[in-house]
């Protein structure tokens, strides 16, 4: 029997999928789901290839209620820019939840993904951080620092950013260009312990694998996002800092122990005894968020399957007659 599936591309799904309160909406529904139990979530297959400077990361999630389910393939490959290439690459396939046909294949090159990353800093954000924020600051210089940004200044309408980065000339245009996006205030602070220090919402979105933050830094009326820790031995936040938060997150704790800034915490030997709330769990009130404007709160994502389903099944539903159908 014939089957018709739809095939997308990145550019397709740009003019259809966009960072707005809509896909905040569809993501935060998603970390809903986890709490709610009933989703299925294998762990991450996740391939370290340091002949290559390169890493692969394969997620999916089933969510009751549903149509589809996605299984997502993010190849990074980091020495790619030398060949004239793109760091990340890397597409969605989206299979119908009842018959398990394949429905869509977005060939995103990590577009969906950016943005699904993105709306899970807005949910953070708009559940973690203190009802004012006048200025925001990022760590990192890249796409999701950009994008890291704009969605939260969707939940937190900030006046100015603060930008740091090891290269002052890319944290230069990244400035730039979050102040012509926005139509906000943009600086380049060289030292990251000051940008912390000023801001109320801070956003760390490096690679790295020692602490780009430390923990004397936090102060009360703080949160922070820290997104970058996705595979085992990355950290960017120093472990004593978890402790020192009021509240400390996580998107999924089992993800967070193998891949997030709580196994550095872990193999510190800091909250080896502590099953931290998940986002979800915030999201749906069963775990109580920031209890007071004062509180230092830190939400740790290593990015989930559950996202991934829920922004492809969104871009099914809104990318229209975008891309071509083939009959197999």
């Amino acid at each position: 029997m014939a089957h018709d599936i739809r095939i997308v591309t990145e550019a397709d799904l740009r003019r259809t999928v966009g960072l707005d309160l809509t896909a905040v909406d569809v993501v935060e529904r998603a970390f809903a789901a986890l709490a709610d139990g009933g989703v299925v979530m294998p762990p991450i297959l996740s391939m370290d290839l340091p002949q290559a400077n390169g890493e692969v990361d394969v997620k999916t999630a089933y969510i009751p209620g549903l149509d589809g389910f996605a299984i997502k393939v993010s190849p990074g490959f980091f020495d790619n820019p030398r060949l004239g290439l793109p760091s990340l690459n890397g597409l969605m396939i989206l299979f119908s939840a009842r018959t398990g046909m394949v429905e869509a294949v977005f060939l995103d090159n990590g577009y969906l993904t950016d943005i699904r990353t993105a709306a899970a800093g807005a949910v953070a954000a708009r559940h973690l951080a203190p009802d004012e924020v006048t200025t925001a600051g990022v760590i990192g210089t890249g796409v999701q620092a950009r994008l890291q940004v704009q969605a939260a200044h969707l939940v937190r309408p900030f006046d100015r950013v603060l930008v740091h980065g090891r290269d002052p000339q890319r944290a230069a245009r990244c400035a730039a260009d979050l102040a012509a996006t926005l139509g906000i205030e943009a600086e380049v602070t060289t030292d990251a312990e000051t940008l912390v220090q000023r801001s109320q919402l801070v956003i760390t979105t490096t690679p790295a694998r020692a602490p780009v933050l430390q923990a004397e830094w936090l102060h009360p009326g703080l949160h922070i996002t820290a997104m970058g820790s996705d595979q085992a031995g990355k950290t960017e936040i120093a472990p004593q800092a978890l402790v020192r938060a009021d509240l400390y997150v996580c998107d999924r704790v089992s993800q967070c122990a193998v891949s997030g800034e709580l196994e550095a915490a872990r193999a510190a030997g800091l909250l080896t005894d502590v099953t931290p709330p998940e986002l979800g769990e915030i999201v749906t009130g069963r775990h109580p968020g920031r209890r007071s404007q004062s509180d230092i709160t830190l939400c740790d994502l290593t990015g989930t399957g559950a996202q991934d389903t829920a922004i492809a099944t969104h871009a099914l539903a809104v990318s229209g007659s975008a891309g071509h159908r083939i009959t197999v």
